[in-house]
């Protein structure tokens, strides 16, 4: 067994660097993404496949996350976008929606002064519904985007939590039609411009690559807008289980894509 671990790992360095040598070159000429969207799917599935329950495998996936975070960065990738709580998230069972409140206040209040963070000057920002999450949730979420604030350059951190694409626009919307209602805007004023305005994510740049684990093939209303002409990147592999090699092979296949943005 132990002679089997050991080739096991040996060959997966050997792909590692492999693949490495791959998508260096690139990297080094500038040909990465700017933006990766995340969608972190497959926390419960990875846990029931052991027989346990839903809140150790999103504990597991919120311990992966600050590996992959790191593998971002060494990248040098500016801009990252997590969703990690959808709006039809809230109809799951009481249990496991408090489980993961618990879970969001305890890594925030983690975040406020987590040392690898102020090291990267990373800033924080959340998006989405915030004000249907639990009182405590929304303090500690003011604080670490307050206390991540600098003028230094470093990375931008976006996590999308009781975020939905509808809710966005439909927020979005109704944002421009009290202007309107207002006399602070014309309905011949709408523009692009005016609608990426008035999104959660105004100031962001659209993301360059979205990647779903998990094997599930599909956005779930994950940047409805921002992601027309964002590549799309499928992992077949639960999220506590992704590796380096899973990122860097979205990587290499955003290098090997033409984007041509409709010209």
């Amino acid at each position: 067994m132990k002679i089997n671990l050991k080739f096991d790992s040996l060959l997966y360095k050997l792909y590692e660097r492999r693949l490495w040598n791959q998508i260096k070159g690139g990297i080094e000429e500038g040909i990465h993404p700017a933006h990766v969207a995340l969608i972190m799917d497959g926390n419960r599935r990875y846990a029931r496949a052991r027989h346990l329950p839903s809140t150790y495998g999103h504990r597991l996936g919120r311990d992966k996350l600050k590996q992959i975070l790191e593998w971002f960065w060494d990248l040098e990738i500016e801009f990252v976008t997590l969703y990690a709580f959808s709006t039809e998230n809230f109809g799951r069972t009481k249990g496991e929606v408090q489980g993961l409140m618990e879970l969001f206040e305890s890594t925030f209040t983690e975040l406020i002064d987590h040392p690898e963070f102020k090291r990267r000057n990373v800033k924080i920002k959340v998006i989405g519904r915030t004000h249907q999450l639990p009182t405590k949730v929304q303090q500690v979420i003011s604080r670490v985007e307050e206390s991540s604030q600098t003028d230094e350059p470093g990375p931008t951190l976006i996590l999308a939590i009781g975020y939905g694409g509808r809710a966005e626009m439909i927020d979005a919307m109704k944002s421009i039609a009290r202007k309107i209602a207002n006399d602070e805007m014309d309905v011949e004023d709408i523009d692009e411009l005016v609608v990426e305005r008035h999104l959660y994510t105004n100031g962001i740049p659209d993301p360059d690559l979205i990647i779903r684990t998990s094997g599930e093939e599909r956005l779930s209303g994950f940047l409805t807008w921002q992601s027309v002409y964002s590549e799309l990147y499928f992992a077949d592999v639960f999220f506590p289980g992704f590796r380096k090699i899973d990122l860097w092979r979205a990587i290499r296949t955003y290098q090997s894509r033409k984007r041509r943005h409709g010209r």
